[in-house]
């Protein structure tokens, strides 16, 4: 289905992604009075901010700023929202494009209440990627318990459709609609803000730190979500391989980073998201000894410095300059020797904890992907801004790896750019 034409605004702004940084960026653009188109490629807002249990530099939860955001953009008639939507093509130039957005059908229509009925009576189940795939929703699903826009989405992957169709039957608003078929929407804009975020190394692909054949080492970004409450533990950091206390872990910096064979640059926030991590080991287990492995330990700005130096001082938190080398995996117990020089003593270490955190990089979305409009790119994929001709922005970690301060900082800026290719029309 093709819809030509089916929102004429000129001097409008779109917004390519709905994380930290495209949700600043709209909501700037348009509390001051211009249209802003917001899409993004999932069924909810929010990105990786919404996958964190904390974040910088309040420690709060994303609640904290994600639902304020939320409900400015509710309350904002010049912000119009378009979920599991992805630009198909972008021509004409700075001031004026015509925009081709491709957007994928949801199953469940507006007139969800999330009243849960669905998935109660749901009798097929999916790895849930919100969670890395750490546990199971049914094929119709809510994608988190802040997900906005509030409305369940099907898994057109797993989802019988017809052949099953318990969820139609017992929806009381006639929500569920297995008939829907993907739409074609063009759009004139005058401006593009590409907010495109980032995605995490695939570890995998790091042979010498075990991810995928040992159990008990796990992602950052799996930290994260077992320290959530609304994490597949509710909260409690435990071993993948038994779901006991772990009494010792180990937090690898730079896995994957700084390093010719995967990323080659710093991506500026893993040191302190494991110094991050550790206060929820320590929070939650007392005794529990932290291990951190590292190159160099960044700590950017006075606030982290100070983070940094109280982590410092933490008894049962210690620091091993030193590269990890290998891992190895104890059959019987599942425990992991961690396998490293010590760069300050010369001394080879093996130090066997319960599980390992491994500090992936940051990895830019575009870099995996190429985006379909005339864009440049660093070497990485990074997004570089046009200030020249103006026009196509990048902002947030789709410009260069960023805490969310920074993000909505550069993303406040691309706001600006944006504006600013629209009054010089």
């Amino acid at each position: 289905m093709t819809q030509k034409n089916a929102a004429p605004a000129s001097g409008s702004i779109l917004v390519v992604g709905g994380g930290i940084s495209g949700l600043t960026t709209a909501l700037e653009a348009a509390e001051v009075g211009y249209e802003v188109f917001l899409i993004d490629k999932a069924p909810s807002l929010g990105g990786r901010v919404s996958q964190m249990n904390q974040y910088f530099p309040k420690l709060c939860p994303p609640t904290c700023g994600l639902e304020i955001n939320f409900r400015r953009i509710k309350d904002n008639p010049l912000i119009k929202v378009l979920t599991m939507a992805q630009v198909e093509k972008v021509e004409g130039t700075a001031g004026d494009y015509s925009v081709t957005i491709k957007m994928m059908p949801r199953l469940v229509n507006e007139n969800c209440t999330a009243c849960n009925l669905c998935v109660d009576v749901c009798p097929v189940e999916r790895d849930n990627d919100f969670n890395f795939d750490m546990d199971r929703t049914k094929a119709i699903y809510r994608p988190h318990e802040m997900s906005f826009p509030m409305r369940y989405v099907i898994d057109p992957l797993v989802c019988r459709k017809e052949a099953c169709a318990k969820c139609v039957e017992v929806c009381p608003v006639n929500a569920v609609d297995l008939k829907m078929e993907p739409k074609t929407l063009d759009l004139k804009v005058g401006a593009i803000v590409w907010a495109t975020g980032w995605e995490p190394y695939d570890a995998s692909k790091i042979d010498n730190l075990g991810f995928g054949r040992y159990e008990n080492i796990i992602t950052n970004m799996m930290m994260e979500r077992l320290a959530a409450p609304n994490g597949p533990t509710k909260g409690k950091i435990v071993r993948p391989s038994d779901g006991g206390a772990p009494e010792s872990i180990a937090f690898v910096q730079c896995a994957g980073s700084r390093d010719q064979n995967h990323l080659p640059y710093c991506s500026y926030i893993c040191c302190m998201a494991s110094l991050k991590q550790t206060t929820y080991v320590r929070e939650r287990y007392p005794n529990a000894k932290v291990y951190i492995f590292y190159i160099d330990l960044r700590a950017p700005g006075q606030r982290y410095e100070k983070f940094y130096r109280t982590i410092k001082q933490d008894e049962n938190v210690f620091l091993v300059k030193g590269k990890v080398a290998e891992v190895q995996e104890d059959p019987s117990t599942k425990d992991i020797t961690v396998i490293a020089e010590n760069a300050v003593t010369g001394e080879k270490i093996r130090q066997t904890v319960n599980m390992v955190v491994l500090a992936t990089g940051m990895r830019p979305t575009a870099a995996g992907a190429r985006l379909p409009a005339n864009l440049q790119y660093t070497e990485e994929g990074f997004i570089l801004s046009d200030a020249e001709t103006g026009g196509m922005f990048a902002a947030g970690c789709a410009a260069k790896p960023a805490d969310v301060v920074s993000s909505n900082q550069n993303a406040t800026g691309a706001a600006l750019r944006a504006i600013q290719t629209l009054v010089r029309r």
